[in-house]
């Protein structure tokens, strides 16, 4: 690298990501107080989210980002000195070294990349009514749902427990003769009433929608083995950050399936980290490409839970990366969390995009040498309006720059190229099979027909003698005798809260059975009764 180079390569502390009369430097540690890249289709958006995300990779820092079109996959692979990129490194004074960056695939339809998959507990209420696109009324009775399988210990995996719990909870209008079998799910119905009135034609709606999403790929989206965000947060022998790709051409499809799923990404993220602070580099970059489709038709609720997460996160050490054609696609409440700004160019056609040129021209510290809105319309392809945040926190005045060559390669990689580096992967064999646990589905199942098997069952069938049934009885009344999986946090809460009365009732219930089986026997049941059936409780 020449004297020339090392002043316009990446630093230990910046990334350099175009030249024009000025340079223009991205600092690494205000690159968490997020950015927009906006610009027309086709004027180079893509190039330089391949820029930024190879200049963090160096860095160290794991970056995860959605490809729309493919073309993002070649940073995986080595560059090309082709002409126009040796030209315009030349133009730069760079010298061009080919490069390329460990990369690993993610696709929720597990077909170009790794599987993707969440929890329903995972995803909560609130973002599966929007992913839903429910009103008002139905996203309460989906609340009163999720607050009926908290609070009976039914574990919400996959699309089948979801029905099967709206199922549950239909009151139940017909007469029963007076020979019939007991409700199993009297229970489930009548805690589900208490909280508001619970119709069949709203659930059979919500019933409906599911169906929509199943048809748009949701039932391979939800399941189990759940994404471990941990892994997005990598580094690789080298110490650079790992490059985690988002296969979302077909995805986009489904446009709130997509939308939804970036953004419980971000609440993820949001939840799992530590307060950070101030840090020399982020934790991890995250670039969110077509993000107009985040905020389309979004209810209020949802805007504040957006705003909330772009603004705290950025104490958890994770930089935000909005990625839109225009910057009026961002709401102002959130627009002005972005500090860090690349404006390609924009055309001025219609009324709508002469208001954008006019917004975008505004969101930028004036520079006395530039029109802003005249130069926005007149650059062109790989050229940007460049302000990035510097010192103490503030904005540099816009310049106008031609934006670095990436150093792997520009444009999609082929499907061999891609099995190569799945092949290789440092998750590959994690989550490439679903697993079907028993959840709430299989436990209503049995709820149903417990009431016959236990009529039917021969007196002696528990194992383990009378310690084996004492146990069997209080693990179903406390479903400490199935695997729960993940944990809401409405769950957890529930679990701290009454820890110490369980503990109480159930120790009162080991002493009484021991005070009527006697002696040093009735002590030794009421001990294991407590280790034994509450221990899976008490340690969830």
């Amino acid at each position: 690298m020449t004297a020339q180079d090392s002043k316009l390569g990446d630093t230990d502390d910046k990334i350099f990501v175009g030249k024009g009369d000025e340079q223009a430097w991205l600092t690494l540690a205000l690159a968490n107080r997020h950015g927009l890249v906006t610009g027309a289709t086709g004027t180079g958006k893509t190039v330089s989210l391949q820029v930024m995300a190879e200049g963090f990779a160096r860095a160290g820092v794991p970056v995860f980002a959605a490809d729309i079109k493919g073309d993002l996959s070649g940073i995986a692979e080595v560059g090309e000195a082709k002409d126009f990129i040796l030209k315009r490194a030349s133009q730069m004074g760079l010298n061009f070294q080919p490069d390329q960056f460990s990369t690993v695939f993610w696709d929720v339809f597990g077909e170009q990349g790794h599987p993707v998959r969440a929890t329903v507990t995972e995803m909560g209420p609130l973002l599966l009514a929007r992913m839903l696109d429910l009103n008002d009324v139905q996203e309460g009775v989906l609340n009163v749902a999720f607050r009926v399988a908290d609070d009976n210990g039914l574990t919400l995996i996959d699309m089948k427990d979801l029905r099967a719990l709206l199922d549950a909870i239909v009151p139940d209008s017909g007469k029963k003769a007076v020979d019939a079998t007991e409700d199993a799910l009297a229970a489930i119905r009548k805690a589900a009433q208490g909280f508001g009135n619970v119709t069949k034609a709203t659930v059979g709606t919500i019933q409906r929608q599911l169906l929509v999403l199943e048809n748009q790929g949701g039932t391979k989206f939800f399941g189990e083995p759940a994404l471990t965000l941990k892994d997005f947060m990598k580094t690789d022998r080298d110490g650079r950050g790992m490059v985690n790709i988002l296969v979302a051409d077909k995805l986009l499809q489904s446009p709130r399936l997509y939308a939804t799923f970036l953004l419980w990404m971000l609440s993820e993220l949001f939840e799992e980290l530590p307060e950070a602070g101030d840090l020399p580099k982020p934790k991890l970059v995250f670039f969110f490409d077509e993000a107009h489709l985040l905020f389309n038709d979004a209810p209020k609720a949802l805007l504040d839970t957006i705003e909330q997460v772009v603004r705290l996160i950025r104490s958890k050490g994770v930089g935000v990366y909005f990625v839109t054609q225009n910057p009026i696609d961002v709401p102002d409440r959130v627009l002005g969390q972005l500090g860090n700004r690349v404006q390609h160019a924009l055309r001025a056609f219609t009324p709508r995009d002469q208001k954008s040129v006019a917004a975008a021209a505004q969101t930028f510290r004036p520079n006395p040498k530039l029109d802003t809105a005249k130069v926005i319309t007149e650059l062109g392809k790989g050229e940007a309006l460049v302000s990035f945040l510097e010192g103490n926190g503030t904005p540099t005045m816009v310049e106008r720059v031609m934006i670095r060559p990436p150093s792997a390669r520009i444009g999609p990689i082929t499907p061999e190229e891609r099995k190569a580096i799945m092949d290789a992967s440092p998750v590959k064999g994690k989550y490439d099979t679903a697993v079907d646990e028993e959840s709430a589905y299989e436990m209503i199942q049995k709820r149903i027909a417990g009431t016959a098997a236990t009529a039917e069952a021969p007196a002696g069938a528990s194992g383990g003698g009378i310690l084996g049934q004492i146990g069997s009885i209080v693990g179903t009344i406390f479903g400490t005798n199935v695997k729960r999986g993940r944990l809401s946090t409405g769950q957890v809460i529930a679990r701290d809260v009454t820890r110490s009365v369980t503990n109480q009732v159930i120790g009162g219930m080991a002493a009484n059975i021991g005070k009527s089986v006697g002696g040093q026997l009735g002590g030794s049941i009421g001990r294991t009764l407590v280790r034994g059936a509450l221990g899976g409780l008490l340690r969830r």
